[in-house]
């Protein structure tokens, strides 16, 4: 069940900003011994790849923290980010770690499910991060954008670090979407309202 909770971390992580996730798992198992990339993935330890997610990952987070051209950055990542996290969810869920000792289990007879998973996981997170983005640049004119980018990025590093070290507090995560979604919601309804009201304010004047 670790390996799950490892590749769910992940996908999540790739949701909020495709890169981290693949970089850090290139990273940890070509320089240290906390990963163990199994044998279908050992392409993300290669120094040529680490290097292009680097440089991909250096765009990504100039590109997100600027008002309007992150918008146009989130419609590209719709495809990206979830396509990281398929990788991710398929990499993470068969690694050996210091805490999943014994992967594959799970998921030995089928090894596209966990793609298919990771590429959900991480497309449910894109849309809530690019629906959020509109309703943060509105409410604070654009200022909150690079804050947000910002916030989002430390938290895909943890996330990953703690999929990878710690998968049982990916829960902690996930709750915490459970109450996200709601707060999001209501806020879209309530910017809805207000445009709705200043434009009728408008035609009565």
């Amino acid at each position: 069940m670790l390996e799950v909770l490892t590749g769910s971390g992940l996908a999540a992580s790739a949701g909020l900003n495709a890169y981290i996730p693949l970089l850090l798992m290139g990273l940890l198992s070509r320089y240290t011994d906390l990963v163990e990339l199994p044998s279908g993935w050992q392409w993300l330890g290669n120094g040529w790849v680490v290097l292009i997610l680097a440089v991909l990952l250096a765009v990504e987070m100039v590109a997100d923290k600027v008002p309007v051209v992150d918008h146009v950055n989130d419609v590209v990542q719709t495809v990206v980010r979830p396509t990281a996290g398929g990788l991710a969810f398929g990499a993470g869920a068969g690694s050996e770690t210091v805490t999943v000792s014994d992967p594959d289990t799970f998921f030995s007879s089928h090894q596209w499910v966990p793609v298919v998973v990771g590429v959900l996981i991480a497309l449910g997170v894109h849309l809530l991060k690019a629906a959020a983005r509109p309703v943060i640049n509105a409410t604070t004119a654009g200022v909150g954008a690079p804050v947000a980018s910002t916030a989002e990025d430390a938290t895909s590093v943890v996330m990953s670090v703690v999929a990878l070290l710690l998968p049982v507090l990916v829960l902690v995560f996930l709750l915490g979407l459970v109450f996200f979604v709601p707060w999001l919601f209501r806020r879209r309804r309530k910017r809805r309202r207000e445009r709705a009201a200043a434009r009728a304010a408008g035609f009565r004047v």
